[in-house]
């Protein structure tokens, strides 16, 4: 991915109507040594209502692609995804319904924000369910470089944190942690 299509959907500052999602796999190959990929390892987006075609979210995108992959069940396998929103409540029910049908795959998530347009408070308890089986964290300045470095064609240049980075991941860190740790209704 370019800078700007970086820098315009990852900063946590801005409120932008797409969702990348970065992706990359591991095979496990012991409890010490995990083996990159790299034929694995790309981006997505979604499709959004104003484009031609089905609107699709980026983590339905992503799940078409695991499953593609016809990962061998008798290895184990950790994916991270760098996402710029949490998903939704649909999203997370189908990513946890996943990793149930396939205990071999563990996932991490690392999300630049918390989604919260649906004002019935349903993605909260989806990103409760999907915490069972993933991991899910808000993005840290360490994890915003770390996708730079892997995914964005960022021409040697080092990345560049912007103003209120920290502070604002902090917030949202405390805001995830609040919404996973409420009891669920």
């Amino acid at each position: 991915m370019d800078e700007n299509t970086f820098t315009e959907n990852f900063n946590n500052q801005r409120w932008p109507s797409k969702t990348f999602l970065c992706y990359m796999v591991e095979r496990l190959d012991d409890e010490n040594t995990a083996t990159p990929l790299d034929e694995h390892k790309g981006f997505v987006r979604n499709k959004g209502r104003d484009e031609p075609g089905e609107p699709c979210h980026a983590e339905l995108y992503f799940l078409e692609q695991i499953r593609s992959w016809n990962l061998d069940r008798n290895q184990h396998y950790r994916l991270t995804c760098f996402i710029s929103w949490t998903p939704c409540y649909n999203c997370a029910q189908k990513l946890t319904t996943f990793l149930e049908e396939n205990h071999h795959i563990s996932l991490h998530i690392f999300a630049s924000r918390i989604y919260t347009v649906d004002d019935s408070g349903s993605h909260q308890s989806g990103l409760r369910a999907l915490q069972v089986r993933a991991g899910i964290t808000i993005m840290t300045s360490e994890d915003f470089e770390r996708c730079w470095v892997t995914f964005v064609d960022h021409k040697e240049k080092p990345f560049q944190p912007w103003e209120g980075l920290e502070v604002k991941s902090k917030k949202l860190c405390e805001e995830l942690q609040a919404i996973l740790r409420a009891q669920q209704n």
